[in-house]
């Protein structure tokens, strides 16, 4: 049975080939080329099929699945079509033109219509149109039609074709909402009489109680979740705003620095680190929950080249976060110097150093404070001689890049720099009373300066506003003056935009969160207080405000009273045990380490926390075991004790005999003269 293969369209049957008639033709031919219908090489000279019969398996061809596969007429001869692109283009233009001509004359007679049509002005009361205007807006497309519908059909007895009857402006055609309209142009000049003044949450505020001293330090977290605040009483708070009740009590209380003044707090870009710069020369690193990380390192105080120091040797006065390496934060502190540290060091070393000098004495001068810019390729510091020092944080930190030397009052301490939202203006604010705005474009003088801002704290900061639209920062109360104030100005043309008092208490710290867009406060009355409003912010104070307060957990005692009958028979006695009330109970409980289920204090040395300890493990056992040890001959007469080494120095000599052994192999001794004097006697050999 001969098979045939088919492939589609395309049908071979191998089995009608003659190939052994070509092999005996070859054979017959001796290979010549010329003979032959094949003619090719004489190798094989009949591919053709002579036999006219129809293969036994024929591809059969289905029209309709021809039409489903997509391949119906391939091959067919058909050309590619060909496009004028030119024409198209043409053609295209000429049609949206004539759309847009139509379109124009559509809108000029509905214009027309709604001048020549009648309108009569309706007296309708504010409510009335405001749930009219709800009513429009929240109606689908069809239920209008009807609704105008239904209205034209109402009105059209009185409204008929006569003009002479109607009074007043003629009314819109039927393509407008009278209603719609007039709520849109109101929402519309709402949004337009928004000034700068209305976006300022300030409608609402909330008091978190520090303590009674003056708040130096102020931070929020990235997302906005946790604030920590510092003061002067040299204590750490921190509050979260999604886990207090409207007690508003902070969750946590440390002294990181012990008796030092808490100059400088920061959240980490990430959130999950705090940097604390205190009055100590070693800056502190804790994570989230106020638990310390690792503390830097203090350098020598005799070494006077502070690049050789590990770490700063006078009080930190600043420190900020990198903004884009999440791992390196920036220190300054009075030894006239600028430290990088990276956290992966644990503050064992400074990865630089950046010496502060004055440009034309060429002396020391101590930075008062230190920040990034946004995109974190300078660092700048302002110093106690009224200089701005900007470095490239690509490069060496030894060059200046951006200097200006009197750019505050030299001998007063620059108290805040920071970076505008669009990274290249800055703002200065001062103990001289001033605060000034610097381009870093152009950097040889202020843009922008205003004065009269009273500061008695080294600390008093200023910041911008999450629109970069306004500058904000504090003055302190002077002499004579009742309360802080908290004052705005416009960052294009320091204007006073808007001023804040804050009631008997200097304003140091101020904050405006970007997400929360929410403000706080910093105070020298140990309150920090936040500012919001109900409508433009988010989270923050409004979680804690929605929540009911928390009932102090009530205690229970037992009122009956106990009868008390010594002699009774057992049978009728009551138990011994004396009633405890649940107060007593729970307090007794919660030193139980298995009710109270207290983790298991870390595992120490042996011989600490109630574990046995093994002999010779401690200090003390081991010096016990020494003594015991050496003086286990007490008990023998000295004498003695020297004597039983007589016999084994003469034959093994070790400290005397071995250096005269080449010079004096036979001892000499010293000759006894008899005119010599006896030997003094003891007291008691003389007097008996």
């Amino acid at each position: 049975m001969k098979r045939g293969i088919g492939f589609g369209k395309i049908g071979m049957n191998l089995g009608n080939l003659k190939l052994k008639d070509s092999e005996k033709a070859e054979d017959s031919g001796g290979g010549g080329s010329s003979g032959g219908d094949g003619g090719g090489f004489g190798k094989i000279n009949n591919l053709v099929n002579t036999n006219k019969e129809e293969p036994e398996f024929r591809v059969e061809r289905n029209e309709e699945m021809e039409k489903i596969m997509g391949f119906k007429g391939f091959g067919s001869g058909k050309k590619a079509q060909q496009f004028d692109v030119e024409a198209m283009f043409a053609s295209a233009a000429k049609a949206a033109q004539e759309k847009n001509i139509l379109n124009n004359q559509k809108l000029e007679d509905e214009g027309r219509k709604e001048l020549d049509s009648d309108y009569i002005v309706p007296v309708v009361s504010k409510e009335k149109k405001n749930a009219e205007n709800v009513k429009s807006k929240t109606l689908p497309e069809p239920d209008k039609v009807k609704q105008k519908e239904s209205d034209d059909d109402s009105d059209s007895d009185e409204d008929s074709d006569s003009d002479d009857d109607t009074i007043g402006p003629k009314p819109p055609g039927s393509g407008a909402n009278p209603a719609v309209d007039v709520g849109e142009e109101s929402e519309d000049e709402e949004e337009k009489e928004e000034t700068m003044v209305d976006k300022i949450p300030r409608s609402h505020e909330i008091k978190l109680v520090h303590g009674t001293k003056a708040i130096t330090a102020l931070s929020l977290d990235p997302s906005g979740a946790r604030v920590i605040s510092g003061g002067v009483d040299y204590d750490l708070k921190l509050w979260d705003f999604a886990g207090m009740d409207p007690s508003l009590r902070s969750f946590r209380k440390i002294r990181p620095c012990e008796s030092h003044v808490l100059n400088h707090l920061e959240y980490s870009t990430t959130g999950d680190r705090i940097l604390v710069v205190s009055g100590n020369c070693q800056p502190k690193v804790l994570d989230r929950d106020g638990g310390e990380i690792f503390e830097c390192v203090k350098g020598d105080q005799y070494v006077l080249d502070q690049s050789r120091n590990k770490g700063h040797t006078a009080s930190g006065n600043s420190g900020a976060w990198h903004p884009k390496i999440k791992d390196e934060f920036l220190t300054c502190a009075n030894d006239a110097t600028m430290r990088l540290w990276m956290v992966e060091d644990n503050g064992r070393k400074t990865k630089q150093v950046i010496k502060c000098k004055n440009a034309k004495t060429g002396l020391r001068t101590n930075p008062t404070s230190c920040t990034y810019s946004r995109d974190g390729l300078l660092v700048c510091g302002v110093c106690l001689d009224g200089s701005i020092k900007m470095w490239d944080h690509r490069k060496n930190f030894i060059n200046v890049a951006l200097q200006m030397q009197n750019a505050h009052e030299n001998g007063q301490e620059i108290t805040c720099v920071q970076f505008g939202y669009d990274n290249r203006l800055v703002a200065t604010r001062s103990n001289d009373e001033t605060l000034k705005l610097w381009d870093v474009r152009m950097f040889k003088k202020y843009i922008n300066s205003v004065g009269g801002l009273f500061s008695r704290f080294a600390q008093t900061e200023c910041c911008f506003s999450p629109d970069d639209k306004m500058i904000l920062t504090g003055t302190s109360m002077n002499k004579g003056d009742t309360s802080g104030k908290l004052i705005f100005f416009d960052k294009e043309t320091f204007s006073k935009a808007f001023e804040m008092e804050v009631e008997n208490s200097h304003v140091i710290k101020a904050a405006w969160h970007p997400k929360l867009n929410q403000m706080l406060v910093g105070s020298g009355d140990g309150v920090v207080r936040v500012f919001y409003d109900p409508d433009r912010s988010f989270r923050g104070a409004k979680l804690c405000m929605v929540k009911k307060r928390t009932e102090a957990k009530q205690v229970n005692y037992i009122a009956t009273q106990r009868i008390i009958t010594p002699y009774a028979l057992p049978l009728f006695k009551e138990g011994n045990e004396r009633q405890k009330s649940t107060y007593r109970q729970l307090v007794k409980d919660r030193k139980d380490p298995l009710k109270s289920r207290n983790p298991d204090p870390p595992q120490l040395i042996k011989g600490t926390g109630g574990k046995t300890a093994q002999g010779g493990s401690t200090l003390h056992s081991f010096m016990a075991k020494q003594i015991a040890v050496k003086n286990k001959d007490d008990h023998i007469d000295p004498r003695e004790r020297i004597l039983r080494h007589a016999k084994d120095s003469e034959e093994n000599p070790y400290w005397i005999a071995p250096a005269y052994k080449k010079n004096q192999p036979v001892p000499i001794f010293r000759d006894v003269d008899e005119d010599e004097p006896p030997e003094k006697m003891t007291k008691k050999e003389t007097f008996g």
